[in-house]
């Protein structure tokens, strides 16, 4: 089992910047992929950026060039930088681990945009 807590969601205004941060404990593999994705309200939960172990990224056409996702292996922990940030970023963000074919999910965090 995986525990995953985000932190770092709040109000931010338009064009802010916001760092979400994602604490992973218990049974962790090294070679594993996290994930933040993001559910606004009324949507379906939706992919936001992963990173694999050895730091390979991937991103939704939306947030590349203002979203950085970034891991701390010795810390076991994920981030997610997120730059000029606009309504459409307000949702809740959820962080992901994949490992060995299982998939753990954290309880996520709020972020609203908004002036």
């Amino acid at each position: 089992q995986v525990q995953l807590v985000e932190s770092g969601g709040g109000l931010v205004q338009p064009g802010g910047s916001l760092r979400l941060s994602c604490a992973a404990s218990g049974s962790i593999f090294s070679s594993n992929v996290m994930g933040w994705y993001r559910q606004a309200p009324g949507k379906q939960r939706e992919l936001v950026a992963t990173i694999t172990s050895d730091s390979r990224t991937n991103y939704v056409d939306s947030v590349k060039g203002r979203f950085t996702i970034s891991r701390d292996n010795a810390k076991n922990t994920v981030y997610l930088q997120m730059r000029n940030v606009n309504p459409e970023d307000t949702a809740v963000y959820y962080c992901r681990n994949i490992q060995g074919g299982m998939s753990f999910w954290g309880k996520g965090t709020l972020v609203t945009v908004s002036s």
